[in-house]
């Protein structure tokens, strides 16, 4: 047998553990019920001890933060603060958020060459807030989108690309963002999600060009979601 990879092995043994408890249950050796309630923070860790040997050390983010709310859970239960574990939490949360910014891998650059992100045609960004944009650009060069606890929609459907091709960046931090393109587009997303999703909900379509616009994404989302659609 050849060499298995550390988080298989992980993956494997945690498992098995589990398999090792409700066993153990069903003998009447243990009450499985009462060591979840206890101890359930230390899946949390597990999971994160897991994301962090299959990652290794191309993405610490969402690992480092799972054994970081395990390890909150587990004190809390043990009443280490000394107060009112709900009353602190968000404001962990909030610092795990900036930890995973910080961690998490640089964007690698998508296959083949797309073109720089200027922000000369879109900048914006809304804080505990919403808000609407129609871009009606005949040489739409790119540009920023940041929907932190509040929501953004974009609409390209009347927009030309220059060049036939852009790039957005779009980051959702406790919010949402929603772009609407042409359904001719070619969509080119690099994502990074961490409790969130970056979603492509378009009908398939069969483009009417053979080098059709091409829109490079790249997409952040935090505990938030960014789609887009036609």
């Amino acid at each position: 047998m050849g060499r298995q990879p550390s988080s298989r092995i992980f993956a494997g043994i945690f498992i098995c553990v589990i398999g090792f408890i409700f066993l153990l249950g069903s003998l009447g050796r243990l009450n499985v019920g009462d060591l979840i309630a206890g101890y359930w923070p230390l899946i949390l860790i597990a999971g994160g001890c897991w994301l962090l040997l299959a990652n290794r050390v191309q993405d610490l983010g969402p690992g480092v933060i799972l054994i970081a709310l395990g390890g909150f859970f587990m004190l809390a239960k043990w009443n280490v603060f000394g107060v009112n574990a709900w009353k602190i939490f968000w404001p962990i949360l909030i610092i795990a958020a900036g930890l995973w910014i910080l961690l998490r891998p640089g964007t690698r650059g998508f296959t083949g060459a797309a073109p720089a992100v200027k922000e000369d045609d879109i900048n914006m960004s809304v804080l505990f807030s919403g808000g609407n944009r129609r871009i009606e650009s005949e040489r739409f060069r790119g540009g920023k989108a940041t929907a932190l606890f509040g929501g953004l929609e974009l609409d390209f459907t009347s927009t030309r690309l220059e060049g036939n091709q852009a790039t957005v960046e779009l980051t959702a931090i406790f919010g949402g963002v929603g772009i609407r393109v042409p359904r001719d587009w070619k969509i080119v997303s690099e994502s990074h999600a961490l409790f969130g999703a970056v979603e492509d909900k378009r009908i398939p379509a069969v483009p009417a060009e053979e080098t059709p616009p091409t829109l490079f994404i790249r997409a952040t989302a935090l505990f938030g979601g960014i789609e887009v659609k036609d």
